[in-house]
């Protein structure tokens, strides 16, 4: 029988008292700067695939199932939103020069992560700018975007 003072007493509340930590805490993996740093690795490879041209190497921030939702709807899987991109910019003049800016990066656990920014897109003709939420996850591959809603 459990009893206040008994040894075993004391070993169930304890571990009560971990696992209910664990629970509202996490003890899992965490969050990292590290992560925080592959995850900006990761845009900053974007703008430079994206600045030279290559958009395959743009989209390769992405993972294959990635939903992207902008001012033409909804948009599932890397190969449309390739397609989509690849209509509305079908050449290094049409792409220009992209930035991104960083707002808030929001870690949601271990593997999944929001970020807003801005994004800038500089052109002879004229310059765009916007905006953007991403949902992060980390995958096999590392960090990629599972989600994209930009404006």
């Amino acid at each position: 029988m459990l009893q206040a003072g008994n040894s075993t007493y004391v070993i169930v509340v304890a571990a009560g008292l971990i696992l209910f930590t664990c629970m509202m805490t996490g003890c899992g993996p965490r969050f990292t700067s590290t992560d925080r740093e592959a995850i900006k690795s990761v845009m900053q490879a974007q703008e430079v695939a994206w600045n030279a041209g290559d958009l395959a190497g743009f989209m390769a921030g992405y993972v294959d199932t990635v939903c992207f939702i902008g001012r033409s709807g909804l948009t599932c899987g890397r190969e449309a939103v390739t397609a989509n991109y690849r209509k509305g910019y079908p050449d290094r003049v049409a792409m220009g020069r992209l930035s991104f800016g960083v707002t808030e990066l929001l870690p949601v656990d271990a593997h999944h992560a929001w970020l807003t920014g801005t994004w800038r897109l500089e052109r002879t003709a004229d310059t765009l700018a916007g905006g953007f939420t991403l949902l992060w996850t980390k995958g096999g591959e590392g960090w990629r975007i599972a989600r994209d809603h930009s404006h």
